[in-house]
This record gives C-alpha cells, structure tokens and sequence, in this order.
C-alpha cells in the first residue's frame, strides 16, 4: 500500500482503531488536540463523558494526514457541532500526565497541543457515542468531577482568568 491508501484507510475506520486490531489494549502513541471554547460570559464550554462520566473539553486524536487544526475542527463538530471560527494555541502538553488508560482497557500517551476560542457557531448536539451532555461553567464553579486527563488543562485555564 502506498501512503495514500494508509490515510484513506485511517479516514475510514479511523487511525487508532485500527492500530488496536493489531496491538489490543497494549500502549500507542497518539497525537492529541482540545479545545477551550469560552462564551461571551467567559465560561468554559465542557462536555460530559459517555465512557466515565466525567467532565472534559473537546478533544481527540489526529488522523493520518491531518493537521492540529483540523483534527481540533473535525473534533469538535462530531461532538458537538460546533463550528469553529480562529484558534489560539493555549498550551502544548506532554509528559507522564498525559498516558491515560480508557475504561476499556486500552492505554494511549498522547501529547498534544490545546487550543483556545472565543469564535463558535452552530447549535450544539451531543454525539450520542461519546458525550451525555455539554455544559458552559464559570471558573469559580467547575465541576468536581473532572476527567482527570483535562484536570490539569481546565484548571490552568481557570488560573489564568
């Protein structure tokens, strides 16, 4: 297969899923991008987790091919369908904080970069696979139960209001 193949192989079922037909729940290597959408109230938008309940921003991993804009961008409409307007890098992450292991067993490192922004449009709908719900916070009054892989993003966002 040439490289071309692989992407249109990878766009299809997507990269990670494939990579566990081979591997099972054993460690990968991702690239990870989120979002912080803020309202004009300056409110956090957070969504709530179907796998473990918890609250997290938008986010996923990169596709073969794509770029950290428009793994953010695709991210955010499947889950919530959002269009985004212009980004700003907020913080790049990486580290042992950023291994996490899913409900299901499977284990990902995923280093990866956050963005920020005000710019949003479109009526939010909850993918059903993946999110309970979306809910704008005030920084003084985030949930507790945060997802503990987005703690450390959110709270950081918190401080530098």
């Amino acid at each position: 297969m040439k490289i071309d193949d692989y992407i249109e192989l990878y766009k299809k079922g997507g990269y990670i899923k494939e990579m566990r037909k081979h591997v099972g729940h054993a460690p990968i290597m991702t690239c990870a991008c989120g979002v912080i959408i803020e309202n004009d109230k300056g409110e956090i938008l957070l969504q709530k987790r179907q796998d473990n309940g918890c609250w997290a921003i938008i986010g996923g991993g990169m596709e073969m091919g794509e770029t950290f804009e428009e793994t953010i961008r695709r991210e955010t409409m499947e889950e919530s369908g959002l269009s985004l307007g212009k980004l700003e890098v907020f913080q790049l992450y990486s580290g042992k904080d950023r291994i996490i292991e899913y409900p299901n067993g499977d284990i990902c490192f995923g280093p990866g970069i956050v963005f920020i922004t005000r710019e949003y449009e479109g009526d939010i709908v909850n993918d059903p696979e993946e999110v309970m719900e979306h809910k704008f916070f005030k920084k003084n009054e985030l949930p507790e139960n945060l997802n503990e892989y987005d703690k450390r993003i959110i709270l950081e966002w918190a401080e530098r209001q």
